[in-house]
């Protein structure tokens, strides 16, 4: 998994590339929320999953092969357990949840936009997570998790009769966000591949069999006619293999080598907000005054949390990427 504490091995790297790589982050891992609505349009959610990490496995451990050698995957067998165990956590039941809260008819299906919001609320679970754990984060952090959890409120409060996102379909979010807490939290902890890239290939193969399996489990592999899937769904699911799991990925890898993690960190709270748009203009997603105010104040609770946390920390709340 990325370290968040080789932010700075090479701080000569020239301003302009850093900004650039920020914006590929922002701007693709923003744009996957919205990915993710159009290719579960005619696409099974949980076998959408599946495909998308499975090929990007392929793809990255290829990679990896050909530049590094045959021994470039070589891992121990606690590793492998620990990659494993994390990759179901964030990528089947991370991604995989809120895949499935994102599909849907109209008036069930969680907008893109508003899922963005409720998966910004990880750093404020990891800081939970800490706490149990024994950790005390500063006061301040706790402040900025009140705001994000009251935020989070406003969203899923129905006002006038309705709320901004269906309660079921929010609280699969939140449950997907939780699971990703989780698998951030183990992920600092458990003895994980010493290589960012070639832990992502050991998660990535290990959620794409576990949402395989939950595919099967929902009967979406029987039911499944490739012939059904539109163009706009299989050019959704490439783009979610490319821009999300690779490019950005990558991206942000290097950012953690090149920049401050104070300034990676602030995909966090960035994402949502790209995500938010996006889900407004390319897909006329409602943006009320309850999407506004919620959205502000969880994006407010989470930026209070990531300014708080030292740079150096290994708490995997604000390092940790939300690979959608």
């Amino acid at each position: 998994m990325p370290d968040p504490t080789g932010a700075a091995a090479a701080p000569a790297a020239r301003p302009a590339l850093i900004w650039a790589a920020l914006a590929v982050v922002f701007v693709l891992w923003g744009s996957t929320y919205l990915a993710i609505r159009v290719a579960v349009e005619s696409l099974p959610a949980l076998t959408s999953a599946g495909l998308r990490f499975g090929a990007a496995a392929v793809v990255l451990a290829l990679v990896l092969r050909v530049r590094r050698g045959a021994g470039a995957l070589r891992v121990d067998r606690r590793q492998l357990g620990s990659a494993a165990l994390v990759g179901v956590l964030l990528l089947a039941g991370g991604n995989g949840l809120v895949v499935l809260a994102e599909s849907g008819p109209p008036g069930t299906a969680v907008p893109s936009g508003i899922a963005a919001l409720l998966v910004a609320t990880v750093p404020l679970l990891v800081v939970v997570l800490r706490t149990l754990g024994g950790d005390r984060p500063r006061v301040w952090t706790f402040a900025g998790v009140t705001l994000g959890f009251l935020g989070l409120v406003l969203l899923v409060l129905p006002t006038g009769g309705s709320a901004a996102a269906p309660l079921a379909g929010a609280l699969t979010v939140v449950a997907a966000a939780t699971c990703w807490s989780v698998g951030s939290f183990l992920a600092g902890r458990l003895r994980m591949p010493t290589d960012p890239f070639v832990a992502t290939v050991y998660e990535m193969v290990a959620g794409a069999v576990a949402l395989t399996v939950l595919a099967a489990a929902r009967g979406e592999l029987r039911d499944l006619d490739p012939g059904q899937v539109t163009g706009r769904s299989w050019l959704a699911l490439a783009y979610l293999m490319v821009a999300g799991s690779l490019v950005a990925f990558t991206a942000y890898v290097w950012l953690l080598h090149h920049a401050p993690i104070s300034l990676v960190s602030t995909y966090a709270y960035v994402n949502p907000v790209v995500a938010v748009a996006l889900g407004a203009l390319l897909a006329a997603e409602p943006v009320t005054a309850q999407v506004l105010l919620g959205g502000a104040v969880i994006v407010a609770g989470v930026a209070l949390v990531v300014s708080m946390e030292r740079p150096g920390r290994r708490t995997g709340a604000a390092a940790r990427p939300a690979r959608r």
